[in-house]
């Protein structure tokens, strides 16, 4: 049992899980939006992308820990892995994530289709050998750009959900078009925005999600020559960067409303539905809840007792409820009006208790 818990524990598990819940979000609102609607079949598709989903992205998990196996021992936070403590061998995990990432793409080919199988396995290769075995030792933007491939399951799982489409190969430009508009196009009709605006949206959050826990962790790889940008750049130009992310998810939230508006009726504001307005009002208000987090953060904050910078800790905390929280709102925006209004409640109420615990904390240690 030991043995098996330490190769599960390979995939990073809650990482993975985090990736296939917003991959299982894009198959919901494809049939909500859609006139499907959500079925039996909607199930289906979501059982068969978290399966598949699980394997690539667990397969890649493990190739990357095969990968750090020489510096993973030294970091504190890595030092258990089971490769840093001997527990599995270097070959074995490495057969192990190269089995995963073929049985995945495998599994996607068969029960999907090849755009759906496409992103999966871009995702694979780029994490392993763009982020993990190129940048992430080379310069202190890899979280940057190595975020596409944590990007990439909303376009996967919108994909399996779209049965009928196929790649094209007559030409770079044919090929190009089958594998980023996913769904039915014309020059005048619409293509589905949403599989895209959710890739935008993890691609913007990864930077000053993983930027407020290195602005307290970045020695760790600096001691192992991984370089990060607060110890680089300096945690100011760090905060600085997280700032003009932040900024850009709110100017993103604006136009939320996109999602669900066909875009042959783009510039006919009397076509827009109180849902389209109402949907941006509820990620607008997120995103700026968000960024106040971040625009908090003060960079000479000493760190505490358990090794923390507390603003910036909880700003990393507050980001993985935000981007929770943004998926919901955008799944049951699909629902339509009834939903929207939902969402606003959802928003407000999780802002009030988020800042009600926050203040409660905060008198409790000023009382202590």
């Amino acid at each position: 049992m030991g043995t098996l818990n330490s190769y599960f524990s390979l995939t990073k598990p809650r990482v993975v899980i985090l990736l296939q819940i917003t991959a299982l979000c894009s198959v919901l609102s494809h049939d909500l939006i859609g006139e499907s609607g959500v079925s039996m079949e909607t199930l289906k598709i979501m059982s068969i992308v978290m399966i598949g989903g699980y394997l690539t992205a667990g397969g890649a998990n493990t190739i990357n820990m095969w990968y750090d196996r020489d510096i993973d021992p030294i970091m504190t936070r890595t030092s258990n892995r089971p490769l840093s403590t001997g527990e599995i061998e270097a070959n074995s995990a490495l057969v192990f994530g190269i089995l995963m990432s073929i049985g995945g793409t495998i599994w996607f080919s068969l029960f999907t289709n090849y755009v759906a199988t496409f992103w999966a396995v871009f995702s694979i290769l780029f994490y392993v050998l763009i982020y993990s075995m190129f940048l992430k030792r080379k310069t202190p933007q890899n979280i940057v750009v190595g975020g596409i491939a944590g990007s990439t399951p909303p376009l996967i799982g919108w994909a399996a959900a779209e049965k009928n489409l196929v790649i094209e190969t007559s030409s770079i430009k044919s090929f190009l078009e089958s594998i980023i508009y996913l769904g039915p196009h014309d020059f005048l009709g619409s293509f589905p925005l949403m599989p895209w605006f959710m890739f935008i949206l993890i691609f913007l959050w990864t930077p000053p999600h993983f930027w407020a826990l290195a602005l307290y962790r970045s020695k760790e790889y600096e001691k192992v020559g991984v370089p990060m940008m607060p110890n680089v750049k300096g945690k100011a130009r760090t905060l600085t960067e997280m700032k003009i992310y932040s900024i850009l998810l709110i100017l993103l939230s604006l136009i939320a409303f996109l999602n669900y508006t066909p875009t042959d009726k783009w510039i006919r504001f009397d076509e827009w539905s109180s849902t389209n307005y109402l949907i941006s009002v509820n990620t607008t208000i997120l995103s700026i809840w968000y960024a106040t987090t971040v625009w908090k953060i003060d960079v000479h904050e000493k760190i505490d007792e358990r090794g923390r910078m507390s603003i910036a800790s909880r700003s990393f905390y507050v980001s993985l409820w935000y981007l929770a929280l943004m998926f919901i709102i955008l799944v049951i925006g699909s629902l339509g009006s009834e939903g929207a209004v939902v969402g606003l409640v959802i928003v407000l109420i999780s802002i009030y208790r988020s800042e009600w615990s926050k203040k409660k904390v905060s008198t409790e240690v000023n009382n202590n």
